[in-house]
């Protein structure tokens, strides 16, 4: 079902829940099971996933994966979205400001985005907004900056 008739259904619904602006881009990805990979607005990421896990003909009710992506001039958020009854997959991606990288947390949607996010957070400093206990999840508390940003100098070389 992943192709482009349920790309361009899947945008339509949304640009008329949301307003025109609210998917950026979007394109079918055969490396990611021929999903739809939408870019939506940052600030609209936690509309969007509710209404796809809620949506009765999309019920995405599985986060598979979210994770952080570093480019030279801005960060992303990445989201894939699983249906167990419908069989079908979405990808989401979010771009974020690298000097204020802030996103809507989706842990009251998706309750497994809280490690996921508490992750992202503590490689590349990306901060959820209403994460109820977004804090470090890998590295000491004490770890100085976010190891997977281009921009990462280590506090110490010697470790």
């Amino acid at each position: 079902m992943a192709d482009e008739q349920f790309m361009t259904r899947l945008v339509a619904a949304l640009r008329q829940a949301f307003g025109e602006t609210v998917v950026l881009e979007a394109q079918v990805n055969p490396s990611m099971y021929g999903a739809p990979l939408l870019y939506v607005q940052t600030e609209r990421i936690a509309d969007v996933a509710r209404y796809l896990r809620d949506e009765p003909s999309l019920r995405l009710d599985f986060l598979n994966d979210l994770h952080g992506i570093d480019f030279p001039d801005r960060m992303e958020v990445f989201y894939f979205l699983q249906s167990h009854q419908h069989g079908h997959f979405v990808a989401l991606k979010v771009r974020v400001d690298r000097e204020n990288p802030h996103v809507p947390t989706i842990t009251g949607i998706y309750p497994a985005a809280d490690w996921q996010e508490r992750e992202t957070y503590d490689h590349f400093g990306i901060i959820f907004d209403g994460h109820p206990n977004l804090r470090r999840i890998l590295l000491p508390d004490d770890w100085v900056g976010h190891p997977l940003r281009k921009d990462y100098v280590p506090h110490d070389e010697g470790v």
